[in-house]
């Protein structure tokens, strides 16, 4: 909720002025129409989803996904549709029956590092790897710390270092 205050002459010139700069800086839209924050990053609930050129059935399909648990950020909101982005940059409206909240994550080269990413038993370096994680795997995100993220690739549960995967933002928290 904000409360509207006016103060005349100079000091409400000062107030208004520094209030358009907080609001106006502020990246992260707190009231979507979901009422959910905008950006946020959002799973596909299908094997089959289609993206639209346009928030409606009108609209030509773009892009058809067909990764059930994909990642894919919600960037902007109309009626129950979701502009989503996906780890390639590429941007499409879904419906929102066809996104879910559950959290996925993928595995992404950063800054042309090619060391492959590795899966380890507990959030340490030096832990033991359980397996070696190609670019583009994708699985369900449990829970992470500052610098791990403890991941689901099945069979395989582990961590993975934070830096080596897109679908959660650097400093955000899981909700558990």
């Amino acid at each position: 909720m904000i409360a509207l205050i006016f103060v005349n002459g100079p000091i409400g010139l000062f107030l208004a002025s520094f209030i358009g700069i907080l609001v106006s800086s502020t990246p992260m839209q707190l009231h979507a129409e979901s009422g959910l924050p905008v950006p946020r990053f959002v799973s596909l609930k299908d094997h089959k989803v289609f993206a639209r050129a346009g928030p409606g059935d009108q609209y030509p399909i773009n892009w058809v996904y067909l990764r059930k648990g994909f990642p894919v950020e919600v960037v902007d909101e109309f009626d129950h549709w979701r502009l989503v982005r996906d780890v390639d940059n590429v941007e499409g409206w879904i419906h929102s029956v066809m996104l879910s909240g559950r959290r996925f994550a993928i595995v992404v080269e950063k800054n042309g590092d090619k060391t492959k990413a590795r899966l380890h038993r507990k959030p340490e370096a030096l832990s033991p790897t359980i397996a070696t994680l190609e670019t583009g795997a994708y699985g369900k995100l449990l829970d992470c710390t500052e610098t791990w993220c403890r991941i689901h690739f099945a069979p395989y549960r582990g961590w993975v270092k934070r830096d080596k995967i897109w679908g959660i933002y650097p400093t955000e928290q899981l909700g558990r």
